[in-house]
């Protein structure tokens, strides 16, 4: 009984106050109050926005919609950038499994970590995929943690080509973080698929940055090749961040061909504790809110 009171007490909160549940949240997360009025760090300043700039706001609902930031990537004339859209559906019965290509990827719209990748057909398991679909189309992503960027979207399942390297491998993803509309560093994932992920950061001039664990405890001759394709993806960072006062631009490059990942408002619900605390307040430092307080 306990928990189906707090249950919709939470489900009310969330439609009338984003901002005390938010503040919940992040007294939870570090123990220490949420600061809207003096925010200071990273995870600070994009709470605000999710709370003020980015609350109903048309423009980044659309570009937070897996589907439809499609329409904003070529209404800004990046059309190229654009990964192969093989379908889209409104429910997991419109998918028509058969006609799917040996290799492919697929996604849920209208939140994060929404993806299956199936390498071979032959020995992927449709009904199981199937189950977690109709899951995930279930779910209301947005109130997991107040992430209201992602509360009007119109759920969908897309079907998108299936990115690997020469090698067959998945391609390395490159995070680069914008403030007010200037891109100023990427952060980039390595050995994901073998289970040993290290996060490193990078400036503009592939000079590595000390804003990780990983970064602080490199060998003294750690050296990660600058990928062919660099500067162009911060170029189309920059046109893409244009609008926005935060935004982070996800890619993927493959032999030096910048492919579009997504646009990121909210990265870790604005409660990313992974960070390290003097990174939060260095990135905090360069996002200047003072055109939207």
């Amino acid at each position: 009984m306990y928990r189906k009171i707090k249950a919709i007490i939470t489900e009310c909160l969330l439609f009338t106050s984003p901002t005390l549940i938010s503040k919940i949240l992040y007294k939870t997360v570090f123990n220490k109050e949420l600061d809207l009025k003096n925010p200071i760090t990273l995870n600070e300043k994009v709470m605000w926005l999710k709370l003020n700039t980015y609350y109903k706001n048309d423009l980044v609902t659309k570009c937070a919609d897996k589907y439809k930031v499609r329409e904003y990537i070529e209404e800004s004339g990046n059309s190229e950038l654009l990964n192969d859209l093989i379908s889209s559906w409104g429910s997991v019965e419109e998918i028509d499994w058969d006609s799917l290509p040996q290799k492919f990827v697929m996604k849920c719209n209208h939140g994060a970590g929404y993806n299956i990748i199936c390498r071979d057909k032959s020995r992927f398991n449709v009904e199981e995929a199937k189950i977690t679909l109709s899951k995930w189309m279930k779910e209301d992503y947005w109130k997991f943690r107040a992430e209201t960027n992602y509360k009007y979207i119109p759920k969908k399942i897309i079907c998108e080509k299936f990115l690997e390297t020469s090698d067959g491998e998945l391609p390395e993803d490159y995070k680069i973080y914008c403030f007010n509309g200037k891109a100023t560093c990427v952060m980039v994932c390595t050995g994901r698929e073998k289970g040993y992920p290290k996060f490193y950061y990078f400036n503009k001039n592939w000079e590595l940055l000390p804003f990780s664990t990983d970064a602080l405890n490199v060998p003294a001759d750690f050296k990660l090749e600058k990928p062919d394709g660099f500067e162009k993806m911060f170029e189309y960072a920059e046109k893409l961040a244009k609008p926005f006062p935060f935004v982070r631009v996800d890619f993927y490059l493959i032999e030096g061909e910048v492919i579009f990942g997504e646009l990121t408002f909210t990265p870790g619900a604005a409660l990313d504790k992974g960070r390290l605390e003097s990174t939060d307040r260095i990135l905090g430092d360069s996002l200047n809110l003072s055109a939207n307080l």
